[in-house]
Parts: structure tokens; sequence; C-alpha cells
């Protein structure tokens, strides 16, 4: 690339978008503004809070019968300056019910009766709690409303059917299990919004607060179990012999085959009591997931992810003997970890443990993995990396991805891009990019492709939710990162998490951050890709050369402040490429001049957006005479 030698000039119209121009911002982020619990430079207000839960959960699991018995006592704590009248609690597994909102059609082997509560407490009295009719979300009046600063303890049991059909919880096969959203658990109330009452309805995704759990998981012997957090009592449940490998393997580099198909068939594997209760513990964190199986093969290695502390973190597999592409898988996830601690993002691994298991999902939980097997070994690494990237979006984030689904699978997908570029060549990885994150967006004029990022997931469907979580906003990201340069850039993407890691960043906590952090005032790009119904068109619509300068006027059709690559041939056939970075649309969004010194005998010039795919490519090249 030749930048040096370019010389930039914009040609302003009347029309000029103003550096200083406001973000749109609703009136519940107004009213969080004024409260002072958020600020305009992108820190947490004075007078941020959140609530937050300590929760003591058993569940017990007889496989292949499917129903999960739960009890589980929890301590919430009211932080806001509210009086909590009501609590609304969040029974996600009642999507399976029949007639439940959801966004895609249900086959009967997803279909349960969903969660039955068979007890409720409140700090020590049984209160009625009818079942019938819940949905995904439960409201229920306290006997004593909730003073702040005071903490009430529930105790609640229950029951429910682990679904036919695996997806992103289920039954994999009739002894291999996957828990996840199991248990009810008190929503979030925030400062902006109040009690989090949206419904789920399958598509989109979760918002939790930061909360303890001590849990333990109760099944027959000779099941092996992973799940979010550290195992409290290793020794036991497993024999001494598995117990030994699995604590080599958290200071090994080299993978260890803790247990395969013949040590699964010879049933020597766990503590051979009729019954074996794996104990696990993890603090401040969004959720736990468990994963159990009496016939999966398990591996497991560590590697360092603070190299200033040498702070390690183990990564395990659970996988079927045919999924033959998850024996490399924990390889995968030592790179991956390693990778996104040292480079992009460039935050230490914040947990103790990945485990990626092999299931039908392609769905991250803290700390664990619900991956499909696939033929191809690079698909199989792709996908992995972009569910432990969501480690940082949402889970070290706090991130709201039911209604801000571009805050976290936007960065995963750009996460997934940067690792790629490592692993695959810049070349290759565009490819992937552009093939599964980008085309179908920039190719489609479909009017629900230029729905804005901005615009709640929770009311989006289809095109425009998957579209606006992912590629656009993922390229918005990185033409951000094109913008400041990889230093200024990263310098504000580690201010932003610094500020709000275990805390609930909204997207103008984000834009706020970058702009204080960097000193600039991004809104005019903010607006132009996440407030507008912009997308990518460029068009050359004049060159001429004048005293030894090339002059190239480019108008932008769509309105997206895309950075792009003007290719210059001369007449004796060279090429010469000109890197443009969405600096030139900063003060007219509608068109700049381009302005390169020395060029002379120009005789053809084109655009090329590489990642920023153009929707019209037919009047990206221009000839002159």
């Amino acid at each position: 690339m030749l930048k040096n030698c370019i010389a930039i000039g914009v040609c302003c119209l009347t029309f000029a978008f103003s550096s200083a121009q406001e973000l749109y911002k609703p009136r519940d982020i107004k009213q969080a503004l004024k409260n002072e619990t958020r600020s305009e430079n992108g820190a947490p207000g004075k007078n941020y809070w959140q609530n937050r839960g300590v929760y003591t959960i058993d569940v017990t699991v007889n496989p292949p019968n499917r129903t999960v018995y739960g009890k589980e006592t929890i301590t919430y704590t009211n932080n806001s300056p509210d009086t909590l009248k009501v609590l609304n609690f969040k029974l996600y597994l009642n999507n399976h019910k029949p007639g439940a909102a959801r966004l895609g059609q249900a086959n009967p082997d997803f279909l349960t009766s969903g969660t039955h509560i068979d007890k409720y407490i409140e700090n020590g009295e049984e209160r009625d709690w009818k079942d019938r009719n819940d949905g995904t979300n439960k409201r229920i009046k306290l006997a004593q409303p909730l003073a702040p600063n005071s903490s009430i303890k529930l105790a609640i049991n229950w029951h429910f059917d682990v679904s036919k059909q695996s997806g992103r919880e289920g039954a994999i096969d009739s002894t291999t299990f996957f828990l996840a959203y199991f248990y009810p658990r008190v929503a979030v109330y925030d400062d902006y919004r109040g009690w989090d009452t949206m419904t789920f309805t399958g598509s989109q995704e979760f918002y939790n607060d930061f909360n303890d759990y001590i849990f333990s998981v109760t099944v027959p012997k000779n099941y092996i179990v992973w799940a979010t957090g550290d195992l409290q009592n290793t020794d036991e449940v497993l024999q001494p012999k598995y117990a030994s490998l699995l604590k080599k393997s958290m200071t090994s580099d080299e993978v260890i085959k803790i247990a395969h198909q013949d040590e699964l068939a010879a049933k020597h594997i766990t503590t051979q009591n009729d019954t074996n209760t794996w104990k696990w513990k993890a603090d401040n964190i969004t959720d736990v997931a468990i994963a159990i199986s009496d016939h999966y093969n398990w591996d497991a290695a560590s590697v360092v992810v603070d190299k200033k502390t040498g702070r390690r973190a183990s990564v395990q597999a659970a996988y079927d003997e045919k999924s033959t592409d998850f024996q490399e898988m924990v390889s995968y996830g030592q790179h991956a970890l390693d990778w996104f601690s040292n480079h992009y993002p460039g935050v230490p691994y914040p947990f103790s443990k990945s485990t990626i298991v092999r299931g039908f999902a392609d769905m991250e939980y803290p700390m664990m993995v619900n991956d499909n097997s696939t033929p191809s070994a690079e698909f199989t690494r792709f996908v992995v990396e972009h569910e432990i990237a969501h480690t940082y979006f949402p889970f070290y984030m706090g991130i709201n991805e039911t209604r801000f689904g571009f805050m976290d699978e936007g960065w995963a997908t750009t996460l997934e891009y940067l690792i790629g570029i490592a692993d695959l060549g810049k070349e290759k990885a565009t490819k992937n990019y552009q093939q599964f994150r980008v085309n179908r967006w920039a190719n489609d004029a479909n009017m629900e492709e230029d729905i804005p990022i901005i615009t709640p997931t929770n009311i989006l469907s289809g095109v425009a939710m998957g579209n606006n979580e992912y590629g656009k906003a993922s390229i918005g990201y990185l033409a951000m990162k094109d913008l400041l340069g990889d230093k200024l850039f990263k310098k504000a993407l580690l201010g932003y998490m610094d500020r709000w890691h275990g805390k609930h960043p909204t997207p103008w906590d984000f834009f706020y951050s970058f702009n204080d952090v960097t000193g600039e005032n991004l809104n005019w790009f903010w607006n132009s890709w996440y407030f507008s119904n912009n997308y990518i068109d460029l068009a050359i619509t004049n060159a001429e050369t004048k005293k030894n300068k090339l002059s190239i006027t480019i108008e932008n059709i769509g309105g997206m402040p895309a950075p792009v690559d003007v290719i210059v041939t001369t007449k004796s056939g060279e090429t010469k490429t000109f890197h443009q970075t969405p600096k030139i649309w900063e003060k007219d969004q509608k068109q700049a001049v381009i302005t390169i010194d020395e060029i002379t005998d120009a005789q053809k010039i084109t655009l090329e957006g590489g990642i920023f795919m153009d929707a019209d490519t037919s009047n990206n090249t221009y000839s002159l005479k």
C-alpha cells in the first residue's frame, strides 16, 4: 500500500455533517443521564448501581429419564434506590411449552410442559405459585416490599423435562444432556428500564446479572459432568487415576486424554457409588451451564492467559467418538484463549476454564461452548473461535443481548475476523468474512436490510435481526479501526472495557466512551453507521489530471462512511493503490474529492472495498481519456 505520497483533499458541499452533531438518545437513556447513573463521557455515573444474587443450586439428573429435579436458594440484594414491590423471574425453558411465543416453528421433539414450580418460599414463608399459565416471565408480588440496600432470601423447588430435540439446550442423545437456562432466576432490574420483561422467543439471546453460584449436579455413577465454574470435589467423584490426570492437565501445555472409549467402556472413571454429586463454584458470572454424558471422550490441557502473572486457564473438550474434528478441539481452544488474551481484545481471558462440548447449538455460555461437529477442521475452528470470543462480549461486559445484540455478536464477529487473519492469512479470512458476514447484506435490496442497527433487537426478526447483529455492526467496528488506526482503536476499546466490565453498558456508553478515550467527537460516524438506514455504495463520478495532480470525485450513494482502496492503473500498465480511511467522509458524507500527487498518466481508476462490499460495483471503475 502506498500511503505516504497521498495528499487528500475533501471537497465540502453546502450540506456538511457537523462533528459536534448529537446522537439520538431515547427517553430512558436521557433519564439515566439525568439521574447520573450514566454519563456523557461514557463512564458509569456517580450514582451507578446494579443488583445481584447469590445462588445455591442442586439438580438431580438420571438419564435416560429426561426429568430434571432442582432446588435452589437465592439471596437477592436490591442495590437500587427503588423499593421493589414485585420480583420478575425468568423461566426460559417455558419457551418449550405448546403455544409459547416463538419466532420459528417447533416440532414435537422440541415441545415439553416447561418449568414446574413445586415450592416457592420468601424469607422462610411458603407462598403460592401457580405455574400453569407461566410464560418466560413471571411477576411475583412480594409479601413485604424490598427496600433499597436490602436483601430477600428465596427458596424454589422445580422440575422440568429435557427436550428430545437439542439446540441451545436439550438431549444431545439419550444419555448426553446439555442443561442451560434451566433454573428460575431473578430478572435484571436496571437503572434505565427497570425490570427486564422481554419475552424469550427462542431467537434473541439473554440479559443476566452478575451473580455468585454454588451448585451441585447429582448423576448416576459412570456419568461425567462438565460445567461452568471450578469443580470443588474432584477426588470425591473421580477415581484417583483420572483425578490425577485432570489435575495434571491444569498445568499442561500438552493435551491429555483423560478418558476415551476403552476407559469409558470399563466404567472405572468415576467413583462407584450409586450416584455421585459433582460440586461447582463460580463467582461474579452471568450464568451457568452443565453437560453430562456416560460415553463422551474427555480431553484437557491449559494455556497461559496472563503473561504478567503466569495465570493459566484450563481448556477441555467433551465429545462423542464419531466427531473426529473434536480431537483437535482443545488445541483450538488453547490457541483462541492465547490469541484473544494477547492480541484482540488484549484482555487476559477472565475465567479459569473453557469447556467445548459436542452438541448442536453453535452457542456460547460462560466458560462453556456447545458446538456442532463439521467435516471441515477449518470450519470447526472458525465456529469455536467465534463462540469463545463471546467470553468478552457479552459475559465479561454484561451486555443486554436481547435488546442490543450488535454489542455482543458484532464484536464476536469482529474478533472472529481478526483471529482468522492470524490463522489463515488476510486473503482467506477476508473471503470467509465476505461470504458469511457481508455478502447477503451487500447484495440484497430488501428494505429490511437497511433498518438501523440501533433498532432494539427484541423487536426484530429475519434478515434485519441477523445482519444488524453480525455483519453490519462488525464492519462498523472495523471501519472505526481503520479510521482511528490500530493503536488508538485498541486504546479506546480497552478503555471502554475497563470502564464497563462486570456492569451493564448500553450502546450510548460504548459510543461516548470511544469519543472520550480518543479525544475525538465521532458522532458523525456513529450516526451514519449505527443510527441510519445507510448502506455501502460508492461511485466514481469524475477524474481528471491537472498540474501533476490526479483529482478523483467519489459519490457516497449509500451513505455509509466506509474506507476504500483507490487503485490507479497508469498507461504503462502499472497499478498503484491508495487507501482512503473513513476520514474522507467526516465533513461531507455525500461526496469526497481525493487528490493524489504526481500521477499524470492515469488510464483507469477502480474502487475496491475488500470486506466493505459495495452494493453496486458497476460504477466503481472510471476510464480516463
